[in-house]
C-alpha cells in the first residue's frame, strides 16, 4: 500500500480509542537520575513465538501485492488488496476488500463500491469504515461494510470526521475547532500557543486506583511562545484557557502529543530529528504534569502508552517498556519495523510489511497472535 495517512485524519484527538487498563496511583514524586543510553553490548531477550498463527487463503489472485490489513479490536478488522506488481489498481487489478469479525480465523469479500481508482486507501474505527478512491471521493459505512455511501470531493465524510473527536485540529489554519455534526468552526478562543499540535478531551470521568474520579478539561499541547513545550487547559469548552504550571524540562521538543486513557493523561514529545528517544510527562490529578524518566532507554524508539504507568517501546531493538521509571526489553515478537497502536478495546495492534499481530492481556504481558492471509 502507498503512503495513505491524510493529515485531516491524524487520530491525536481521537478519544474513542481510549484503552481500558488500571494505573497506579498518580504522584508527583522526586526527580530521578538522567535517563542513560542502553548498553549496546547487551543483546535483547530472543523474542517469544507467537502463540498462534492464524492463516487464511483468499480467493485473490497472485499478482495482487500484499493487502493493507487494519484491525479495531481484537475480532473485527479489514483487508484491502489494492495494487498489482506495484501498479496501482486498474481495470485488471479491481481493488478487493474483505473483512473478519472473529479474529482473522476466517474472512469474508465485501462488495468494494469503486474498486477501480488511481489510489485506494482504507480507514476504519468501530463504528466506520471509510474508503478513499481518488480522485472520486469517499465511501463510508456504519454497517460493517455491507452498504456504503458516497461522498465526493477530497474531504472526509461527517461519519468518519465525527470518529475523530468532539474537537480537533482544523486542517490548513491549524486551529482548535469543534465537530458540530457537519463542519469543524473553531472554538470561541485559540490556545494561547505559538503551535498547537494536539487536542484532547475525555468523555468521561479519569478514575485513580484508589476509586477516586476527577473531570478531564480539553487539552491542547503545543509550545509556548518562548518555544518551550507547553499545555493548556479549558473548562469551558475553548471559551477561554488556563496555563497550567510548566512542564518539567526534558530537553528539546519539536512536537508534542497528548495521548489519553481511562487512567491517566500522558505526553509525548518528539525530538526535533524525530530519531532521538522523546519525552515523556504524565498527569496527575490536581492538572499539573510530571516527568516520567526511562533509565536505560535505547538511543531512539517509539512510544505508546499502555496504561498502569506502562509505556511499550519500539526501536532498533525491538520491543521494550518503560515500566516504573526504568526501560526493559521485552520478548514481544514485534520488530523496529512494526508500529504499534493500541485498539479501542486495549489490544495491541502491530503492523509492518510483512504482516500484522494481535496483542491481548493488560500492560505489558501481551500474548500475541500473527495473521496470515494468502492469495490464490
Amino acid at each position: 500500500m502507498t503512503a495513505r495517512r491524510v493529515r485531516s485524519l491524524l487520530l491525536s484527538a481521537l478519544v474513542a480509542a481510549l484503552a481500558g487498563c488500571s494505573i497506579g496511583d498518580v504522584r508527583r514524586t522526586a526527580p530521578a537520575p538522567e535517563p542513560t543510553v542502553s548498553d549496546s553490548a547487551s543483546p535483547p531477550p530472543a523474542p517469544r513465538p507467537v502463540a498462534e498463527t492464524r492463516t487464511t487463503r483468499l480467493a485473490v489472485p497472485e499478482r495482487y501485492d500484499p493487502p493493507y490489513v487494519e484491525f479495531v479490536d481484537a475480532e473485527g478488522g479489514y483487508a484491502l488488496f489494492a495494487a498489482c506488481d506495484g501498479r496501482p489498481p486498474g481495470p485488471d487489478c479491481p481493488a478487493l476488500l474483505w473483512s473478519t469479525r472473529d479474529g482473522g480465523r476466517s474472512w469474508q469479500q465485501l462488495r468494494h463500491p469503486k474498486p477501480v481508482a488511481d489510489n485506494q486507501q482504507l480507514y476504519a474505527t468501530v463504528d466506520v469504515l471509510a474508503l478513499h478512491a481518488e480522485p472520486h471521493g469517499w465511501w463510508s459505512s456504519t454497517d460493517g461494510g455491507e452498504t456504503f455511501r458516497h461522498s465526493p470531493g477530497e474531504d472526509a465524510p461527517a461519519s468518519w470526521q465525527e470518529t475523530q473527536g468532539r474537537f480537533q485540529i482544523i486542517e490548513g489554519s491549524g486551529e482548535v475547532g469543534r465537530w458540530n455534526g457537519r463542519r469543524l468552526r473553531p472554538v470561541p478562543a485559540q490556545p494561547p500557543l505559538s503551535a498547537t499540535h494536539a487536542v484532547a478531551v475525555g468523555d468521561e470521568l479519569i478514575s485513580n486506583s484508589d476509586g477516586t474520579t476527577f473531570d478531564v478539561p480539553l487539552i491542547a499541547a503545543g509550545l509556548s511562545k518562548d518555544g518551550r513545550p507547553a499545555v493548556v487547559q479549558s473548562w469551558d469548552e475553548g471559551r477561554s484557557w488556563h496555563a497550567g504550571e510548566l512542564l518539567p524540562d526534558a530537553g528539546e521538543v519539536s512536537v508534542l502529543r497528548v495521548v489519553l486513557r481511562p487512567d491517566g493523561q500522558w505526553l509525548i514529545g518528539e525530538r526535533p530529528d524525530r530519531t532521538g528517544f522523546p519525552a515523556l510527562w504524565r498527569g496527575n490529578a490536581g492538572g499539573g504534569w510530571f516527568r516520567v524518566y526511562a533509565e536505560g532507554h535505547p538511543e531512539s524508539g517509539r512510544v505508546t502508552p499502555l496504561g498502569g504507568s506502562t509505556a511499550a517501546v519500539i526501536s532498533p531493538r525491538g520491543a521494550g517498556a518503560v515500566i516504573g521509571g526504568r526501560y526493559q526489553d521485552l520478548p514481544w515478537p514485534v520488530t523496529a519495523e512494526h508500529t504499534l497502536r493500541v485498539l479501542a478495546d486495549g489490544t495491541l495492534f502491530a503492523a509492518a510489511p510483512q504482516g500484522v499481530l494481535l496483542g491481548t492481556g493488560q500492560h505489558a504481558e501481551r500474548n500475541w497472535v500473527a495473521i496470515n492471509l494468502d492469495g490464490d
